[in-house]
């Protein structure tokens, strides 16, 4: 009795440690401290000039890439876009990055002595207030109600359907690769899933299942870009979206309408992922095995991996793009590799070097946009 009750206790604990806590932020429309695999912790702006801003050094403030940084405080948080690393001071405990951009219309400038943190997503809002990129707030018809969805319109009869992960991220999560698409002339339907802000509730916990539930919601959206006017789409998702991705190529009916698919830091081992979450909630790991027997118990019947890489209208392999790092924390970079070894007919691999779960644009964007541009030309 005593071990059951412990299995009970640590696989709750484990649960509240994988998408739970993010995704409480999500759907009460709170914005997460930050996405998963970003910590939490402040740093300080010690001195700001024209094009630089020092910070305290951390091994998040020493990472290469593109990032945002925002203030702990204000109603809005000062936020600031920095680019890479102009200088580490010898003997100092801090970083000079480039200061590319300050969003004055979105809260006060980054002053000395503020505190800031780190994340991939550099914008907040929607594609006109964030980009200025003219788009239309509809609704995807589903199974459990409205969805709410941004749909950008453009030329080509291709659609990008976005998927946003669910370990913190919103919608925002595809503002960094807008202007990408646009550039490409394609339209874009980025839509919400249940429990999201604007969505109708779950009826289950489907945060736990790490996007294995939200391809219903995927599907509903591939299904209103085809009312729209879409011939085909192109699935891309970040962290749990791509896992959603995957669900939907693999179970939907309209699979055959489904061109390509990126999938960014695949959650493609839920186990894996969920221990990760688990230490990070402080989860002591002599618990770890036996809380996740007790929550796998406790989960349903589609708490699985993602299927194997259906075929296509033709009988081939539908295209897929994985772009993916070792220096993931939180979805084991080894199962990309082991989806591309079984299937290198259809599957690309585009490995970014030190670069966190969900930021593998912000890394390298001019890389990510290239290995993008080269895997969706030829889809067009």
């Amino acid at each position: 009795m005593g071990r059951r009750t412990t299995a009970a206790m640590t696989a709750t604990a484990l649960l509240g440690a994988t998408a739970a806590a993010a995704a409480v932020a999500v759907r009460t429309g709170r914005r997460a401290a930050a996405p998963v695999g970003f910590t939490t912790a402040a740093v300080t702006v010690h001195a700001t000039a024209a094009g630089r801003v020092t910070l305290t050094r951390t091994l998040e403030t020493l990472r290469p890439g593109v990032y945002a940084l925002v203030a702990t405080d204000g109603d809005p948080p000062a936020r600031a876009v920095v680019g890479e690393l102009l200088d580490v001071p010898a003997g100092e405990h801090t970083v000079v990055r480039r200061l590319v951009a300050t969003t004055p219309d979105q809260g006060p400038p980054l002053t000395p002595g503020s505190r800031v943190t780190l994340t991939p997503q550099l914008y907040r809002g929607d594609p006109r207030s964030a980009l200025g990129i003219e788009h239309q707030d509809i609704t995807v018809p589903s199974e459990v109600g409205p969805l709410p969805a941004w749909y950008v319109p453009n030329s080509r009869d291709i659609w990008v359907v976005a998927l946003h992960g669910g370990l913190g991220a919103t919608r925002e999560q595809a503002l960094n690769l807008l202007p990408r698409w646009q550039r490409d002339q394609l339209p874009v339907l980025v839509p919400g899933y249940r429990g999201d802000p604007g969505a109708p509730r779950a009826g289950e916990d489907t945060a736990r299942l790490l996007g294995a539930a939200q391809w219903h919601d995927a599907d509903a959206a591939v299904r209103h870009a085809l009312h729209l006017g879409a011939q085909r789409v192109i699935l891309h998702g970040w962290s749990t979206g791509a896992t959603t991705a995957l669900f939907t190529a693999a179970r939907s009916p309209l699979a055959h309408r489904i061109a390509g698919i990126v999938l960014d830091s695949p959650v493609l081992d839920r186990a894996a992922t969920r221990r990760a979450l688990a230490a990070r909630r402080g989860v002591p790991a002599p618990l770890l095995p036996l809380a996740l027997a007790g929550a796998q118990g406790g989960l349903v019947p589609h708490d699985s991996d993602p299927p194997p890489l259906t075929a296509g209208p033709h009988g081939t392999p539908i295209p897929v793009l994985i772009v993916h790092g070792p220096g993931d924390t939180i979805a084991p970079w080894d199962a990309s590799r082991d989806l591309a070894a079984r299937h290198p007919e259809a599957v690309v691999l585009h490995t970014v070097r030190q670069a966190e779960h969900a930021a593998m644009w912000n890394a390298d964007p001019a890389g990510y946009e290239e290995i993008l541009r080269r895997f969706v030309t030829p889809l067009m």
